[in-house]
């Protein structure tokens, strides 16, 4: 997941809201419907029929959906299973299925967001550094723009501290796998040091290579997950057990679902880089729809065969010791590249708070090694991914991925369709709020009010979910207290590493292959 691109050092100043400039039907600019219609359809902009603003040599709508494809498939992938026993089979289906709708609906309300400010605010066409906060701004002003890029930046962060602790688990299982045992506190540290002159480099304006790789990497490990689920299917699905669902598993379940389908904020950019961004809406469709299909059978193979037995990420649970390491490394890799991505543009927000130079000097270097500090303090102080996880799903990712593009789309919209009817040649001024309810059907009012209520109260039980179990249930002690506490003799033996391998049955002891099993944890959904 990416939470935000920003490809450009110079930003877009719009201190106040000016009137829009409703560019007339031309070759160049978006058509208007007729005074009765309705501004274009949900799922199809019937108002721009050829989507013909073009952007010249920019990304096909099908490349643009591989790009939201490597933005989102990645790191969520090695929870969701532990999401679906979390839920059950049946209330996991539904889930998944309505966080998919939901989340596409917005990514494509996101899509006519950008296409409205495309055709009202021509400035745009030619260059956007921060495309939703921009969208925010035209909305509901500066204040929930400043908002919105607070939430972008959050996401930025905890999705760094994220990717690095998962980062960390994988190498640190690869290094036991081999015979080595290397403490993951340090690995974090080293890991982090690796990829700190990597973040020195200026984001450049073509860095989706970078992007395709983790696509690919993912897909890859995709696959072999699927293998390795049906190679141990014979020995491990009749042995297999469920726990009861119970409040605190459906709302934990909940954060690393919004985890998985969000990376909304980063679209618009993506977006804004298309031949034709009115196609923005065929992406959006396609893209989850090939999210969709890598997240289903994972979770619901995964579910069957393995059971209780899956705990932080699934891919300790495949028992062929070659697959197992192979999807270790394709998973580690995309996380590597995302955090390159991730960095940069949080790298740049600070640098700008602190007027740094755009050229390379001591002060990026100074100002991009307190960002990573920062990030490696907050990973060592909350050493569980899944909690980390679990709590930027249910809070920024939430709000920028379901509630505000919702919100954003029906204002917008509002004031695209009262444009077009009222006016008649002149600027034309912002929409009221109640202009919302008036030219926007019942129907489409009531979709969007259930996306924000649902993404509301998902986000708040994932929420408390996430600070009870880093809190109470899943509290591990920060990495720079640890070697203070003094520990008992039968700490220190459970300590004692037993394997990578996380065996399957009901007490977690069944070995497919005569793999070393990890120790079980016959509470991980229960306590």
């Amino acid at each position: 997941m990416i939470p935000h691109l920003k490809l450009n050092d110079s930003s877009l100043p719009s201190s106040a809201i000016p009137s829009p400039r409703r560019p007339s039907t031309t070759s160049t600019s978006l058509s208007t419907p007729p005074p009765d219609s309705n501004a274009g359809s949900f799922w199809v902009p019937t108002n721009v029929p050829n989507a013909i603003v073009e952007n010249g040599a920019g990304l096909s709508w099908f490349v643009t959906g591989l790009f939201i494809v490597a933005d989102i498939a990645g790191g969520g992938i090695v929870a969701l299973p532990t999401s679906m026993v979390r839920f059950g089979i049946t209330l996991g289906i539904v889930n998944l299925l309505l966080m998919f709708a939901v989340c596409t609906a917005t990514a494509v309300m996101l899509g006519h967001c950008w296409r409205i400010l495309l055709d009202s605010w021509p400035q745009y066409k030619d260059h956007c550094r921060k495309p939703y906060p921009e969208i925010a701004f035209r909305a509901f002003g500066p204040v929930v723009r400043t908002i919105v890029s607070a939430c972008i930046n959050i996401s930025q962060f905890l999705a760094a501290v994220v990717f690095l602790l998962l980062s960390s688990k994988n190498i640190q299982d690869f290094i036991k796998v081999l015979g080595g045992n290397l403490h993951f506190c340090i690995i974090v540290i080293v890991l982090a040091i690796a990829l700190l002159p990597l973040t020195f480099l200026k984001s450049p304006q073509d860095f989706w290579g970078a992007v395709i790789i983790a696509m690919v990497t993912t897909t890859i490990a995709v696959v072999l997950l699927l293998i390795g689920i049906s190679l141990d299917s014979g020995t491990c699905v009749a042995q297999s057990h469920f726990p009861q669902l119970t409040s605190r598993n459906y709302f934990s379940a909940l954060g690393t679902f919004l985890f998985a389908f969000g990376g909304h904020s980063a679209f618009p950019t993506i977006q804004h880089d298309m031949k034709r961004p009115a196609e923005f809406w065929k992406s959006s469709i396609v893209a989850f729809i090939m999210i969709f299909t890598m997240y289903l059978p994972v979770c619901i193979f995964g579910y069957y065969v393995y059971g209780d037995s899956i705990r932080e990420s699934i891919i300790n649970s495949i028992q062929r010791a070659w697959i197992q390491q192979a999807v270790n490394v394709f998973i580690t890799l995309h996380c590597i590249l995302t955090l390159t991505i991730i960095f940069n543009p949080l790298n740049q927000e600070v640098e700008e708070l602190c007027n740094v130079p755009h050229h390379f000097g001591w002060k990026r270097v100074a100002v991009r090694t307190g960002v990573m500090v920062a990030v490696v303090f907050v990973a060592e102080s909350v050493p569980a991914f899944e909690s980390v996880l679990d709590f930027v799903g249910g809070t920024t990712i939430m709000l920028t991925s379901i509630v505000f593009p919702a919100l954003f789309y029906l204002k917008l919209r509002a004031f695209e369709t009262r444009a077009d009817i009222k006016e008649s040649g002149g600027a034309t001024k912002d929409a009221h709020y109640l202009d919302i309810f008036h030219y926007t059907p019942a129907w489409l009012s009531a979709i969007v009010m259930f996306i924000v209520v649902f993404g509301l109260c998902s986000g708040a039980a994932a929420t408390y979910a996430a600070i009870n179990n880093m809190v109470n249930f899943r509290f591990q002690t920060p990495c720079y207290v640890e070697p203070f506490i003094q520990k008992s003799a039968d700490e220190i033996a459970a300590a004692v590493v037993t394997g990578v391998t996380n065996c399957c049955g009901r007490n977690q002891d069944i070995s497919v292959n005569g793999m070393q099993c990890s120790a079980p944890d016959l509470n991980f959904y229960t306590h």
